[in-house]
């Protein structure tokens, strides 16, 4: 796990260098998505416990929080035939996929009608934002099988006040918070250094 992890531990570090330099947000839309096409693109990182669908609802545990909150790394977990309610973010976002296949349903708010759907596979990234589209609804591809994506939000997402749209275009406030009660240690190298030290004679 330690070198597994390593990856996750790797892009956070360069997000939060990005980050750092105070990009605009097409910026961070562009590069980071280069970023997080890297991550998703090798499946042997994402921890077990944040892998685990249920069977009620999809599922969304927290990897990692910046710690001023400008960023957050979630792992999205679809049980089969799981899907969203059409939604919106109030913040910009990545959406990358790791396992399986999702189908993402952009929607106009206003008209309450589906204007375009995207397919997402292992390794393709897409975006969304208040600036460029917002609103949508997702859905595992797959009838039969677990579908898992990795999402970079501009905020702690599970704490950001949002809407749920329901049938006539009413918006009803939701918050999402997260699945896992603990998350992922991505910060004990000691097994590493351990394993570095000279042996004992």
């Amino acid at each position: 796990m330690v070198e597994r992890i390593a990856r996750l531990r790797n892009f956070i570090a360069d997000f939060t260098r990005l980050i750092e330099t105070a990009p605009a947000e097409p910026r961070v839309l562009d590069r980071g998505g280069a970023l997080l096409v890297d991550l998703v693109s090798t499946d042997d990182w994402l921890p077990d416990e944040c892998a685990v669908p249920d069977r009620e609802r999809y599922q969304q545990y927290l990897l990692h929080c910046d710690p001023l909150e400008r960023f957050s790394v979630v792992s999205f977990v679809w049980g089969p035939g799981q899907s969203t309610p059409i939604h919106d973010h109030c913040v910009w976002g990545l959406i990358g996929m790791l396992r399986g296949a999702e189908l993402s349903h952009d929607w106009d708010p206003a008209a309450v009608h589906r204007t375009r759907t995207t397919r997402l596979d292992p390794g393709m990234v897409a975006a969304v934002s208040p600036a460029i589209g917002d609103v949508h609804q997702v859905e595992n591809a797959y009838g039969d099988r677990t579908s898992i994506s990795i999402h970079v939000y501009g905020a702690n997402i599970g704490a950001v006040a949002r809407h749920v749209y329901r049938p006539g275009g009413e918006r009803v406030p939701f918050v999402s918070g997260y699945s896992n009660a603990a998350v992922p240690n991505l910060w004990d190298r000691s097994a590493a250094v351990r394993a570095a030290l000279p042996a004992r004679a």
